[in-house]
Formats: structure tokens, C-alpha cells, sequence
């Protein structure tokens, strides 16, 4: 039995055992902070049987105009629960607020070396936009992953001119 709920400040003690996997982005606490405060709607966790963390995810949205989006800054499952749906279910949520705020896409991005969680993310029609090179602390690129939302009736944030950039030319925001 899983139950979620909104993502809380002491969450941040108990999720360390699904953060230590060397694909998950772990950052500072202002970062999580920031994004509780700022984006409460985005954040859910969800829990096992005796309150055990089972998987998160964190996110935002941003951007204006046709590029107003959501953002996936983190989704992570424990090892031992991989397999059961739980990311598509916490990857749906958060689509769903980006829909309820009329967003056009939602975004992330992932470690070129990450395999699994690509093929996961196109099978919840997620496409390759971009190549972001360096954007792991200067040493592996990262792929920027969209899936165009219903506001995107042309799937126009599916296209782009430029397929290689630098994190310099992107636009990241806090």
C-alpha cells in the first residue's frame, strides 16, 4: 500500500536512503526549501507501510509566454520499489499541475548516461529536445527531455533550431 501526500521540510531527514543513487541529483536545503515555499503544488512524496519513503518528486514551473512550463528538477524511487509504476504516477501529477496552470510542455533533464530513465521518460512520450554539454558539474551532458502539454496544440516546444548548447546558453532559474 502506497499513500502520497505534499512533500514536507522534514522530509529532508528521511529521504537520504533513496538519494544515495549515483543518478540522483541530491541538492543543498536552501534548494529544497526554495521549492517548497515557492512551488508547494509541484512537490509529492509518496510512502510505504511504517511511513517509509518509497519515491519523491520536486518541481516548478517557469519560463513566460509560449516557453511558461513545468519543470522536473528531481523524481527518484527507492531501489527496492522500482518497477511499480510509481514514477509514471508521480510524472502524471506533475503534468497534471502544469496542465491546471496552462503551461505549454514540461521539461527535464537527465544524464546522457542514464539509459533506463530515458527509454522510461519516451515511454511517457517524452522526446529528446536538446543536448546540454557539460551540465554535470562540467564533466557529462545531459539531455533536455519535453513532452508537449495540451495547451501546445501544434507541438511547436518540440522544435528547436539549436540541438547542442552550453549551459551557458541556457536560461536555468531557481
Amino acid at each position: 500500500m502506497t499513500s502520497t501526500r505534499r512533500f514536507r521540510a522534514d522530509d529532508l531527514f528521511r529521504f537520504n536512503s533513496i538519494n544515495l543513487d549515483h543518478l540522483t541529483e541530491t541538492f543543498n536545503l536552501y534548494f529544497y526549501f526554495q521549492y517548497m515555499s515557492t512551488w508547494p503544488d509541484y512537490q509529492k512524496i509518496m510512502e510505504g507501510p511504517g511511513g517509509s519513503v518509497m519515491a519523491y518528486i520536486i518541481g516548478k514551473a517557469e519560463g513566460s509566454g509560449t516557453n511558461w512550463h513545468g519543470h522536473v528538477s528531481a523524481v527518484t524511487v527507492a531501489p527496492q520499489c522500482r518497477r511499480l509504476g510509481l514514477a509514471a504516477k508521480l510524472m502524471d501529477f506533475l503534468e497534471d499541475v502544469s496542465i491546471s496552470l496552462d503551461c505549454y510542455f514540461v521539461d527535464l533533464f537527465v544524464r546522457i548516461s542514464n539509459t533506463v530513465a530515458i527509454e522510461m521518460y519516451q515511454k511517457f512520450d517524452y522526446v529528446i529536445y536538446r543536448t546540454i554539454t557539460g551540465y554535470y558539474s562540467g564533466e557529462e551532458d545531459a539531455y533536455e527531455m519535453r513532452k508537449a502539454l495540451p495547451r501546445d496544440i501544434n507541438k511547436a516546444s518540440l522544435g528547436t533550431t539549436e540541438k547542442v548548447v552550453n549551459p551557458s546558453q541556457i536560461k536555468l532559474t531557481m
